[in-house]
């Protein structure tokens, strides 16, 4: 089971190091999510992450504050928020549709009141 997770935590870290260059692709959930598999299958890979430009950069704040600038939650947000609203009008099952608008719901409500939103750090320092 643990190759299973080290195989799905470095094609997550792969699809978020494409996402830190392709704008349309969001960076930071892939690599929570790459961070996730990686810490359940193997310390010395998990470790490895840690270690690397593309996790401090994206993920270590996240980790020791447990907040996010305001443009990582807008961009989490939006593409999770299209990709379930695709599935919404996809479905024909009523209790599906509820059940997506749900989640969709209740994920605006962590970003919104659950994580906390940091200034950028160029403009603390200003």
């Amino acid at each position: 089971m643990k190759a299973v997770f080290v195989t799905l935590g470095f094609i997550s870290v792969g699809i978020g190091a494409i996402g830190a260059v392709l704008p349309v692709l969001p960076t930071t959930p892939f690599l929570l999510l790459g961070s996730y598999f990686l810490a359940k299958g193997s310390d010395r890979f998990n470790d490895w992450l840690k270690g690397t430009k593309l996790y401090r950069d994206n993920l270590e704040d996240f980790e020791k504050n447990r907040s996010m600038t305001l443009k990582t939650k807008l961009s989490i947000t939006a593409l999770s928020s299209s990709m379930i609203w695709f599935s919404v009008f996809m479905v024909d099952k009523p209790y599906l549709k509820a059940m997506l608008i749900g989640i969709d719901l209740f994920k605006h409500y962590y970003f919104i009141f659950r994580i906390k939103t940091e200034e950028k750090e160029d403009q603390k320092e200003g």
